[in-house]
C-alpha cells in the first residue's frame, strides 16, 4: 500500500505544479512564435529563368504544384507573393521556357498552378520553385526550392515556403 500511496502522491503534486505553473502565467515554448526560415535548397536554382511570365497554367496541364507561403517568426500568410515553378515534364525539359510560368499567392497566402506531369530527370521526378525577390516587391530573402517526389506517378507536389524578412 506504501508504494501506491506514493505513486498517487506523486502524480497529484505533478498535476498540481502543472497546472500553478499554467495558471501563473509564464511563457510556454516558443514555438509558434520561431518559425524558421525555408533555406534554399541546392540545385534548386538549376534552369531558373528571371521574370518568367504569371500564367494560369504551363502547358496542357494535368499535374497540380500547390504551396503556402508564411513570415517567419508568427508564420503570418503571405498574400500577392510571386511563386516560380518549372520542372522536366512529359511535354518539355527545365530548361526550355515553356517549361516556366509564375503564380500569385491568394490572401491566405496560397498558391496552386497546374502543368504537365513531372517526369524524372537525372533519376529524380522534381520539380523547381522559386520565391525571387527581385521580381517582387516584399522585401523577403529570395529562396529557391528542389522537391523531389516521393515517386514518379504522383499528380501533384506540396511545398511550403517560410519567408525571412530583409
Amino acid at each position: 500500500m506504501p508504494i501506491l500511496l506514493q505513486t498517487r502522491r506523486a502524480f497529484v503534486t505533478a498535476t498540481g505544479a502543472a497546472i500553478l505553473v499554467g495558471s501563473a502565467g509564464l511563457p510556454a515554448p516558443a514555438l509558434a512564435q520561431s518559425l524558421a526560415p525555408t533555406p534554399t535548397m541546392r540545385g534548386g536554382a538549376n534552369n531558373y529563368r528571371p521574370g518568367a511570365p504569371i500564367v494560369e497554367r504551363i502547358g496542357n496541364g494535368g499535374f497540380f504544384t500547390t504551396g503556402t507561403v508564411r513570415r517567419a517568426g508568427d508564420g503570418a500568410p503571405l498574400g500577392g507573393r510571386r511563386i516560380q515553378v518549372w520542372a522536366h515534364t512529359t511535354e518539355g525539359h527545365e530548361r526550355e521556357e515553356r517549361s516556366h510560368g509564375a503564380t500569385l499567392t491568394d490572401e491566405k497566402g496560397t498558391f496552386r498552378i497546374e502543368m504537365p506531369q513531372i517526369v524524372p530527370a537525372f533519376g529524380q521526378a522534381h520539380g523547381h520553385l522559386a520565391y525571387d525577390a527581385d521580381y517582387d516587391d516584399g522585401g523577403f530573402e529570395t529562396v529557391f526550392l528542389r522537391p523531389v517526389m516521393a515517386r514518379a506517378s504522383d499528380t501533384s507536389l506540396h511545398v511550403e515556403f517560410v519567408l525571412l524578412p530583409v
